[in-house]
């Protein structure tokens, strides 16, 4: 029997997606034109970063939430929803410098790229609620976590001088930690016990295997796609590094599988949880890697972190902190980006002859890190704190933050309305709900 709440998400997904959109093709019409003074070579060379990227995205993200038994239609449609949605979002919020000092918000290939860059994040971050919200939750939590990371962003970039690279890298972080944040704020009372339906078999395991195939078979791309090529070989190291790294990541992980299975077996969602870590952890710390060595030995620690974290640290997570991390983004994304973020800072510190410079940047990189992990996990308190940092920005920054932080304010407010019609605790991970299967179908 289909669940009884499935019918009212009519009047509440249909109205706020068409609302949404039209707002969307408004500002696009007004304000909106296409950057047309590229050459032919631009856009040949920035065209299949702009298709790896869309890959990742779409295709690797998509299928890597189909694990579940019987919530593989939403784990891969909800996530090409919530995309389109948070790239438009995305592209408007990172186009306001541009909206405020030429009138026009500019689109091009490399602003595309920012964009679903940026919605990543928040796909990492709905991870952690997959199965547990509806369609509804999961359009609002897009749009809010895109708002808040590109605040984040602003914030490294123009209080700290932090370059865009290492800012937009911080999504790892950023996006486990309020994807873990937003799991403990929609914690349902008897979470510690398996739900009914969170359950995976082997046919929608190989879908989901296939996702994080698609990842790791595109990850290089997605660490390199900013990185600047007026530097000889700097694209090619970190293609060279991601590769390597991930490469050592999957042996590692598997090596792990299988030492922590009573049994001495591999184990699939073991497997898909940590086999990328590499590719996370060096991507954060791209900057700093400079040899073939380094990377390997961040996909090495990586991955063994990833693990240790996958096969102890989610549970404890869901005992002491009421976090119920569904895809593990705390073993996939937030772990590994740590490590990341510290390779990057002894990598720096190592490179650096003079001990004045590198205590600056020691200092300046600790305070990106507690900023991430400030907005993060506490957005809605902090922000009011970080506006009043940034009273002497330009005109344009200032009314961006006060709208994101006012919009983040009622983040966890927003999302535990009753109004949005949660899926009941025995409806969780259920496709039916949302969708129609035609064997189903009552004939007359």
């Amino acid at each position: 029997m289909p669940p009884q709440y499935a019918p009212s998400l009519r009047s509440r997904l249909a109205p706020l997606l068409l609302f949404l959109q039209t707002g969307f093709i408004i500002i696009f019409a007004f304000y909106t034109e296409i950057e047309r003074n590229g050459n032919a070579d631009d856009f040949s060379k920035r065209y299949p970063e702009f298709q790896d990227v869309n890959v990742i995205v779409i295709l690797g993200f998509g299928f890597l939430g189909t694990f579940l038994v019987r919530h593989g239609f939403s784990g891969s449609g909800f996530n090409l929803l919530v995309a389109a949605m948070a790239t438009q979002w995305a592209l408007i919020l990172n186009g306001v410098e541009s909206l405020y000092y030429r009138g026009r918000l500019r689109i091009d290939l490399k602003s595309l790229i920012v964009a679903e860059m940026c919605t990543a994040s928040a796909l990492i971050s709905i991870g952690a609620v997959l199965g547990k919200t509806n369609p509804v939750h999961l359009i609002l939590i897009g749009l809010l976590e895109v708002s808040g990371f590109i605040l984040n962003k602003w914030l490294l970039q123009f209080l700290l001088n932090t370059r865009p690279l290492i800012s937009i890298m911080m999504l790892h972080i950023f996006g486990s930690l309020f994807g873990l944040m937003l799991t403990g704020t929609l914690y349902r009372k008897g979470s510690e016990q398996r739900f009914e339906k969170e359950k995976f078999d082997t046919k929608m395991g190989l879908f989901s295997m296939l996702g994080t195939v698609v990842l790791w078979m595109f990850w290089p791309s997605f660490n390199s796609v900013l990185v600047d090529d007026r530097t000889p070989g700097r694209k090619l190291e970190a293609v060279c590094s991601t590769y390597l790294a991930l490469a050592v990541s999957a042996v590692t992980a598997a090596a792990m599988s299988v030492l922590s299975n009573p049994k001495g077996k591999l184990h699939l969602i073991h497997l898909q949880s940590c086999i990328l870590a590499g590719g996370v952890a060096v991507g954060v710390s791209m900057s700093a890697v400079r040899h073939p060595w380094e990377a390997m030995i961040i996909g090495f620690a990586a991955a063994i972190i990833s693990s240790i974290g996958f096969q102890y640290l989610k549970i404890h997570m869901l005992l002491a902190f009421q976090c119920h991390d569904t895809c593990a983004i705390l073993s996939s994304h937030a772990l590994p980006g740590l490590l990341g973020w510290i390779a990057h800072l002894v990598l720096q510190i190592k490179d650096s002859d003079d001990h004045t410079v590198a205590i600056r940047f020691a200092v300046f990189h600790i305070c990106s890190l507690l900023i991430t992990i400030a907005l993060s996990v506490t957005l809605g308190i902090l922000t009011g704190t970080v506006c009043l940092n940034l009273y002497s920005s330009s005109r344009y920054s200032q009314c961006a933050v006060f709208f994101i932080s006012f919009i983040s304010l009622f983040e966890g407010l927003l999302i535990r309305l009753k109004f949005w019609r949660p899926p009941q605790y025995k409806n969780c991970f259920d496709d039916q709900a949302f969708w129609e299967f035609s064997h189903l179908a009552v004939r007359k």
